[in-house]
């Protein structure tokens, strides 16, 4: 399976004309080894035997934690209106917008 898997190339060529990415010879020739690089750690991470193993999207279970939902006392009124630079006592002011 592995030898499937090291016959396969991306053309990086290819992929950098259809993200409109322009490379130098230079940039072409590295990326080129770094995929392959990936491609083949690919491949070997292919062989782990994973028969058994539940697949996973977190490390650890995942759950919600809800606080009990209880009423609080807010801010008054005029201690908020207070702190803004205009009001009329019973809201905000603020300048038009259009």
């Amino acid at each position: 399976m592995m030898a499937e898997h090291a016959e396969k190339k991306i053309d990086v060529a290819y992929v950098a004309n259809l993200a409109r990415l322009y490379l130098t010879e230079q940039e072409e020739k590295m990326f080129q080894k770094q995929l392959n690089d990936i491609v083949k750690y690919v491949a070997e991470i292919e062989q782990v035997d994973v028969d058994g193993v539940e697949p996973t999207a977190h490390a650890h279970g995942v759950q919600n934690v809800f606080r009990r939902d209880e009423e609080k006392k807010g801010l008054d009124r005029e201690s908020v209106l207070n702190n803004a630079p205009a009001n009329d006592g019973e809201q905000f002011l603020v300048p038009k917008i259009m």
